[in-house]
């Protein structure tokens, strides 16, 4: 049980900020986070804008994997989608962005539906296994449906336009990024908190018991799928007009497999999870690519060893993440909290 902590009412406990410490420390970050673009260069711009499709991508995998327990191995098809959906609608459709974005978050949301049937009659290793078909069907579909997507010499797409004003930098999408991924995680946060994301984990933790007190697999495990393929829609979307280019190389298998760790580094079943997860999984390749360039100049004889070292680096951290911290950077930061929190009385 936690000390200090003096709710009286139900509404009350179920604040997200529950403190005016919480809420001045998150309002200092986020003044930070405006304010960031004026100081930052253009490939740390890059790399924040990144980070944001990367949170709002993971944020919607661990509302099907780590709250309802549906596990997919597609998610890089769903943002696929949607990221090909809004390029067409703005280039053949002559559609606005701000309506485009939101088409393509739902037409990944349709494909989630779809895939998400099998999700009625199999769990586990099975469900994977059809959202693990649901990926090469959609990279097939990519490559091979020209008259749609162009196969492999892909779909430009023009700046992204707000009225006049027309986003084409780091800087002026990173506002836009900004907005969409605060967004998304105040909805997942308040989603979980609600009577559908109780019914999510009740179904995560004993499907059975969940069907017997009333709650309908049929709706919630769809609804989780179509929710999810909506954050991947948006993100693939984010991501297609901020490179201008849609190609079936942007959206590989691999990419699914980096999103499930996100989300596993991160923590299961935690919104702060999947925003740690998703800054942890952008930023150590990067660091690791100054790190090896640096190794490089100094030990030029050496030089093709980095490149495969990387890779064993980054590999290794993950490993020992599961092995040392199976809930993920979520309860380290759980932990730190609680030891300040009641310090210096952490008994």
């Amino acid at each position: 049980m936690r000390c200090a902590d003096f709710k009286e009412t139900y509404i009350k406990d179920e604040e997200i900020f529950q403190s005016l410490f919480v809420k001045v420390w998150l309002g200092a970050f986020l003044v930070f986070l405006l304010v960031f673009p004026l100081f930052a260069d253009p490939y740390v711009l890059y790399i924040a804008n990144m980070i944001g499709f990367a949170v709002i991508a993971a944020v919607g995998l661990n509302i099907l994997t780590g709250f309802t327990g549906q596990i997919s191995l597609g998610h890089a098809a769903f943002a696929g989608v949607g990221g090909y959906a809004c390029a067409i609608f703005i280039t053949r459709l002559n559609m606005p962005f701000w309506l485009a974005l939101p088409g393509g978050g739902l037409v990944a949301a349709v494909a989630g539906l779809i895939i998400g049937i099998p999700s009625l009659r199999v769990k586990g290793l099975y469900l994977c296994m059809a959202t693990l078909a649901s990926q090469f069907i959609f990279e097939f579909l990519f490559i091979h449906w020209e008259s749609l997507t162009k196969g492999i010499r892909g779909i430009n797409v023009p700046p992204p336009m707000i009225g006049s004003f027309a986003l084409d930098t780091e800087k002026s999408y990173y506002y836009l990024t900004f907005a969409v991924t605060v967004l998304a995680v105040l909805y997942g946060r308040n989603l979980v908190r609600s009577k559908v994301g109780r019914a999510f984990v009740a179904i995560r933790d004993r499907d059975l018991a969940a069907e017997i007190m009333g709650i309908s697999l049929f709706r919630y495990k769809l609804t989780a799928f179509a929710i999810s393929s909506f954050y991947a829609g948006i993100a693939g979307g984010l991501w297609v007009c901020f490179l201008r280019i849609v190609t079936p190389e942007h959206f590989p298998f691999h990419l699914s497999i980096q999103y499930l760790a996100m989300v596993i580094v991160g923590g299961l079943g935690s919104i702060l999870g999947s925003i740690f997860g998703a800054v942890f999984m952008t930023l150590v390749p990067e660091i690791l690519n100054v790190v090896t360039g640096n190794l490089k100049d100094i030990f030029p004889a050496a030089g093709k060893l980095f490149i495969p070292l990387k890779e064993v680096v980054f590999g290794s951290l993950i490993v020992i993440f599961l092995i040392f911290e199976p809930r993920g950077l979520a309860e380290i930061w759980r932990r730190i909290k609680a030891f300040f929190q009641l310090w210096p009385f952490s008994y």
